[in-house]
């Protein structure tokens, strides 16, 4: 098997690889756009003014989120379904699926509980110090879709195009796994078909690798975009609440880790370490979409198989948003708190399985744990204008929550890879070549989609 691209070297020493620097680099972009956020916003009095400024610098950012939506459909389906194909039969799928599922559902209800819990011992809502919003204003946040029944229906899509054109993950998966199952059921007569969608998957991961050497520019845009209108200050008079919610986060990645750890042994170390890289991206940018080829790129290189990781992670974008469940649990009492509202445990146990449902498939709408927190919050009679509160900052939590989504998925991907036999053990320790040209490092089957 050839292989055009430059290969990076293992752990052990070698020819320094080209993309170890990009952690260095978005490093750097998160201080300098920070700096320039802080003296543009210092500089520029005017609200107004600072809004406008900061559509500009954001400008660059913005372009590099819609390349990356522009490439996450097409990605999607095309390592899925080859995923899929060569998993060779629907039984696999299913036990690969419930397997995730398992994982998925375990670590939203952890998620919930501590967020509920730590909003419950800290109580970051008493005595804000800030004036409330009125309880009769009006929010412009539409939660009607918020049911049961409309996130069953809305998992089929009625049109796979337009499914792909609105970047609807969880349709883009239902699609891709149907399509990947009939073509495996077809044998040789697929197998054509499997090497050119296989060959597609190239093709976008080439784009991928282009897209991503802008990364460093995004991240700056971003940041400083960001702090240009809301300025440091912000940080200070909501510092308890974020203090209180980045906690929670620490300790949410901490049960991350040591969950990993049971079930990969000490390679959770070298996991973690290939995971700094899309866990700084989605956190600079504020979305997990952004950190969706990267984290391929590092399972690939801690040895998960294609055909797990491309299964599980687009399930991951819809059934495992850690960070954004723990906060949609910490956000909801916060407002309580801050209204003198006092829910129940009962009261907080069944919004809790009310959140359960609703946060399903919310990846792929923007703030879209500001729609399932209105929600809920007219659900248990607290004053949604209470959103008002956490508005000015949600961006800055964001990026948080993002980040945990990220690496959650990440942990996910390899311990169902671990229970299913896909993880080669041989490459912990060590970089594995990738590039576009040769993405599927990993794969159970060659370039030719014959089984190794």
């Amino acid at each position: 098997m050839h292989n055009n691209a430059q290969s990076i070297p293992d752990a052990h020493g070698g020819k320094p690889a080209k993309k170890s620097s990009l952690t260095n680099y978005i490093l750097l972009a998160l201080v300098l756009g920070t700096l320039t956020g802080y003296f543009t916003h210092t500089y520029v009095q005017d609200a107004g003014r600072a809004a406008e400024v900061a559509g500009y610098i954001s400008l660059a950012a913005d372009i590099f989120l819609r390349l990356i939506k522009m490439i996450i459909a097409p990605l999607v389906f095309s390592t899925l379904v080859v995923g899929v194909a060569h998993m060779g039969d629907t039984s696999a799928v299913g036990r690969v699926g419930l397997k995730a599922l398992l994982w998925f559902f375990v670590f939203s209800a952890i998620s919930l509980t501590l967020g509920s819990l730590l909003a419950n011992v800290l109580q970051p809502g008493l005595n804000i110090g800030l004036p409330l919003p009125s309880e009769d204003t009006a929010l412009n946040v539409k939660t009607a879709s918020l049911t049961l029944r409309e996130f069953v229906l809305h998992t089929v899509p009625s049109s796979v195009v337009q499914a792909m054109a609105t970047n609807e993950i969880l349709q883009v998966v239902v699609f891709s796994l149907f399509f990947g199952t009939a073509l495996a059921s077809l044998g040789e007569r697929g197998r054509r078909l499997t090497h050119i969608i296989e060959e597609m998957s190239h093709v976008v991961l080439k784009m991928t690798g282009m897209i991503m050497n802008l990364a460093p520019i995004a991240v700056f845009a971003a940041v400083a975009a960001i702090v240009t209108t809301q300025g440091i200050g912000v940080l200070w008079t909501f510092a308890k609440f974020m203090g209180s919610f980045y906690l929670g986060l620490f300790m949410l990645w901490c049960v991350l880790v040591l969950a990993g750890y049971l079930f990969l042994g000490r390679s959770i170390t070298q996991l973690v370490r290939l995971l700094r890289e899309p866990f700084l991206l989605s956190f600079s940018t504020a979305s997990s979409e952004a950190a969706y080829p990267k984290m391929l790129e590092a399972l690939d290189r801690f040895g998960v198989q294609r055909r797990i990781s491309s299964f599980v992670m687009p399930l991951g974008y819809s059934f495992n948003l850690d960070g954004s469940m723990m906060y949609c649990s910490f956000a909801v009492l916060f407002i309580a708190q801050a209204y003198g509202i006092d829910l129940s445990l009962g009261t907080q146990l069944t919004m809790m399985a009310m959140l359960m449902l609703t946060s399903k498939g919310m990846a792929g709408v923007p703030r879209a744990s500001l729609v399932v927190i209105a929600a809920t919050l007219s659900q248990f009679g607290v004053p949604e204008a209470g959103l008002l509160l956490i508005m000015g900052v949600d961006q800055f939590l964001d990026m948080g929550r993002s980040a945990t989504n990220a690496v959650g998925n990440g942990i996910a991907a390899a311990v169902v890879a671990k229970w299913e036999g896909g993880l080669d053990t041989s490459r912990h320790g060590k970089d594995a070549t990738f590039d576009a040209d040769e993405p599927n490092v990993t794969t159970a089957t060659d370039r030719h989609g014959h089984r190794s």
